[in-house]
């Protein structure tokens, strides 16, 4: 309040009764543009208008969630706007001092004690950052005192207060009620807070770990809330490797969850060798050694496993190998380990001299390489390097490619290639990653991979080649920095689904159709070659150790079939393409898109293209298929968009809703797995949040389920989304479709129209519309000029749909004719009503406040304009 002498101005208390007055009447809450103006003017009349709106807010009720229509957000909006045209009346004009921080002071007490959703607008109007940092960590303590954690968080995310609060005190309640994403906006740009919130989850994967006590210790958060299950190893695990991952965390940091992880792989390793018998002895050695490693707890439970699966001799063997101490070995393996001490080689042979040529066995029922051994040229001197590029990098070259890595067995992070196989007609190359020389020659090899991936007169043949990229750019970090450019790709994965879908008999050597191949144990490549050759190919080796050297010719055989295999697939599909329910030209196959990769498992939602208003929908099309990760998106319009939130992301979904996106939402009692049922069955992206993210992920192709980040506001969410999926919103697409129900028909009702069907339901009388009407005469209101009509991209209605004695649509919703204020009918001329759900529109200045917050996706072609409300 003023101080001077002499008050002049608007009293700050009379103000907030006139906002309130009118709110309650319904006017603010449609924002009609002469209120608006009136509002402003209220702003400027105050004295001291920065105090009078923390008076008008005090007075607000109180508002706990981030409702962007309610009276106080709705009052923040119109005096951010006006206070943008008066940089003068910014705080950092005025004069420090007492009275400066006094409004400081007030208006984070408001934050803390009453509004909190008012917490972005607040901390920028008032500068709160300024203020002394005991007095900030004064406040969040008292939020996180009384169980405010999310209020907390955000205050002290803002405000950069992270490195003085307590880390565990903060994070553990968020993580209890399954705001683990919030946890992590707290820690973010924090090294230390990082590896502390990770080490602190890795000690809740421990053996002796009770969640009960720890739930114990926070009796503030209502038991409802409390997530136990989300603490359970199995999947705490999985998020602190995420983390770790994200985080760049040391391993040594987690040892619960990486012994876990080592151990499920040897459960693993067992099962392949022992009980599917599909693993070499040689193979299996070399990981489970990887899995071990130095851990004596792990070598005694792997001697446990030898006793149950192979017997005592294996495990007397491994247990000598590890010298592991007598008394921890299970019951006779000691005994045995001692009597066959000496015999020890001979029992274990090194297994060298293995043949190049494979039995005859193999011969009968798997593919065969037909160049001879010769001809496989294992490379990892500069000057193989060099002969290598003269055969490969030639105009018209049809190459086939692979790459190998060893298995993550227990390991953390992303496989780095071990191997590059390039087969051509007469030979096939195997570049050495793990033998790079020095510096040059790293360089040298770096380049000839670039120089094959962007050559467009060289066909590459691959299977999945998004994933051998994927692991590419992990292992040399200047892929990330500047990406491969891939050109000439032919990605054999699309071909091979286009096979399946056809359901064709394949009568090609001998093989089956695809129906009859369901009950085949093949899968992938190998089942892409029984389809089109005949045999599928032998996977002993798949799971090998590729980084030892040197490799077994098992090894260099196996690799030589993989990347050679797919020139004879490519050759005998484009022989007779017909045969296998393909176009003549195998690059239709890929619909158009020859050249591009496409991840493994890659779900595709189907798009629709953008319709005429005045027409009914048009035939659903399929669109080309999504760019590769890192390499830029071509721009989609929202009715080529489609998702399902899950139930925490509801204002964002009302958000996309609100510019033309095709929204499902999930009920509060819904499942999250039902998203992905949804997902699925309609071809939508998943927009979720928290730890349902990795358990929908799972359930859905690549790049179809995307993690929002929970601390932002439902509209940022909304800009992120549209920029990560590239999404242009033109002014046609805003309220193009119900945000209620997300209807994308309408019916246009005149306002005589709307008139006569309230008169007739009894929602206003003749008297007090007359009287309405002279009061519109003398207010003589200014009009509301824009210089583009709202022309929405939308089905319309013919007014037949619409019964006129229920005023019912042909789908059984009423029309909603009480939500229509009467004395709007002065201001509007044209009213849109949903068909789905009988909610009824019209047009006002909240048309403008949606073009400036979603400005920068907006795309407004020449010549257009729109008149913004002042």
């Amino acid at each position: 309040m003023s101080t001077g002498p002499e008050p002049q101005g608007v009293d700050p208390l009379q103000f907030w009764d006139s906002l309130a007055a009118r709110w309650s009447r319904k006017e603010i809450s449609e924002l009609s543009w002469q209120v608006r103006v009136e509002a402003r003017e209220g702003f400027s009349a105050l004295q001291d208008p920065l105090e009078g709106l923390l008076v008008v807010l005090e007075y607000c009720p109180e508002v706990m969630k981030s409702k962007g229509g309610s009276l106080g957000h709705c009052v923040l909006f119109e005096f951010q706007l006006w206070l943008k045209e008066r940089p003068h009346l910014h705080l950092q004009q005025r004069e420090p001092g007492a009275r400066l921080r006094r409004l400081q002071v007030q208006a984070l007490s408001l934050l803390t004690e009453k509004q909190p959703s008012f917490l972005e607008p607040l901390i920028d109007i008032y500068q709160l950052g300024s203020l002394e940092r005991s007095v900030l960590l004064g406040h969040v303590g008292y939020l996180l005192h009384r169980g405010s954690y999310r209020e907390a968080v955000l205050m002290s995310i803002k405000l950069k207060l992270q490195p003085d609060l307590d880390m565990e005190k903060v994070c553990i309640p968020l993580v209890l009620q399954d705001k683990l994403q919030l946890a992590e906006a707290f820690v973010s740009d924090y090294q230390d807070l990082q590896n502390r919130l990770v080490r602190l989850l890795d000690s809740w994967c421990s053996p002796g770990f009770d969640p009960s006590h720890l739930l114990s210790c926070y009796p503030g958060i209502p038991q409802f809330h409390q997530k136990s299950d989300r603490l359970a190893p199995k999947v705490l695990s999985k998020q602190v490797f995420r983390l770790m991952e994200l985080y760049g965390v040391d391993p040594a940091l987690c040892p619960n969850v990486v012994t876990q992880r080592r151990l499920a792989s040897l459960r693993f390793l067992m099962y392949k060798r022992f009980v599917e018998k599909n693993m070499s002895e040689e193979n299996w050695a070399d990981h489970v050694q990887a899995a071990v490693g130095e851990s004596v707890d792990l070598q005694v439970e792997l001697i446990f496993m030898l006793v149950k699966h192979s017997g005592l001799d294996c495990a007397a063997r491994w247990a000598l190998r590890y010298r592991v101490p007598k008394d921890r070995l299970p019951f006779g393996v000691g005994v045995r380990r001692e009597t066959i001490l000496e015999n020890l080689e001979t029992e274990c042979p090194a297994g060298t001299g293995e043949p190049w040529e494979p039995s005859e066995e193999s011969r009968r029922t798997y593919y065969q390489l037909p160049v001879p051994m010769e001809n496989v040229h294992f490379l990892d001197t500069a000057e193989g390097l060099r002969l290598c590029r003269e055969a490969v990098l030639k105009p018209g070259v049809l190459l086939g490619m692979d790459m190998e890595w060893r298995p993550a067995f227990g390991s953390v992070g992303k496989p780095r290639v071990a191997l590059i196989q390039l087969a051509v007609r007469d030979a096939v190359y195997l570049l050495d990653l793990m033998e790079r020389g020095g510096p040059e020659q790293d360089q040298e090899l770096r380049h000839f991979i670039r120089d094959v991936f962007s050559d467009p007169a060289v066909t590459k043949l691959g299977y999945g080649m998004a994933g051998d990229l994927s692991s590419l750019a992990a292992t040399w970090p200047q892929f990330l920095e500047e990406p491969l450019k891939p050109a000439g790709i032919l990605d054999l994965l699309p071909v091979h689904k286009q096979i399946q879908k056809a359901h064709v008999p394949l009568g090609v050597r001998g093989s089956r159709s695809v129906e009859g191949l369901k009950g085949s144990a093949e899968k992938g490549l190998s089942l892409l070659v029984q389809l089109v050759l005949g045999k599928p190919l032998d996977k002993t080796e798949q799971l090998s150790n590729w980084e030892r050297r040197p490799l077994r010719p098992s090894q260099v055989y196996y690799a030589a079939v993989d990347a050679y295999c797919l020139l004879d697939v490519h050759r005998s599909l484009t022989q007779d393409p017909g045969r296998f329910g393909l176009a003549p030209d195998l690059s239709n196959a890929l619909g158009g898109q020859q050249g591009k990769c496409e991840e493994k498992g890659t779900h595709r939602p189907r798009t629709r293209k953008a319709q005429d208003p005045c027409t009914d929908a048009e035939e659903e099309k399929p669109q080309p298929p999504p760019a590769l990760p890192g390499v830029s998106r071509e721009a989609l319009s929202p009715q080529q968009f489609r998702v399902v939130c899950d139930n925490m992301l509801q204002g964002l979904g009302r958000y996309l809703r609100c510019v033309g996106v095709d929204v499902r939402m999930l009920d509060n009692a819904d499942d999250h797995r039902r998203a992905a049922e949804i997902a699925r069955e309609e071809s939508r992206v998943i927009l979720t949040c928290g730890l349902p993210f990795q358990t929908l992920k799972s359930q859905v192709g690549e790049g179809c389920c995307l993690a929002v980040d929970c601390s932002e506001k439902a509209r940022d969410q909304a800009l992120r989304v549209l920029k990560h999926f590239n999404i242009t919103i033109t002014p046609a697409d805003i309220f193009s479709r119900c945000q209620v129900c997300n209807g994308d028909q309408y019916l246009k009702v005149p306002r005589q129209e709307m008139e006569r069907l309230m008169k007739i339901r009894g929602l206003i009388s003749a008297e007090s519309r007359s009287r309405s009407e002279s009061e519109s005469a003398d207010c003589d209101a200014p009009s509301q000029p824009r210089s583009l009509p709202y022309s929405p991209k939308c089905r319309w209605a013919a007014p037949s749909g619409l019964d006129p004695d229920s005023l019912q649509f042909p789908g059984g919703a009423p029309l909603q004719l009480d939500s229509v204020p009467p004395g709007i009918l002065d201001k509007v001329s044209l009213f849109y009503c949903c068909t789905s759900c009988g909610k009824v529109f019209w047009e006002g200045s909240h048309f403008g406040r949606v073009i400036s917050q979603f400005q920068e996706v907006l795309n407004i072609s020449d010549g257009q304009t729109i008149y913004q409300h002042q």
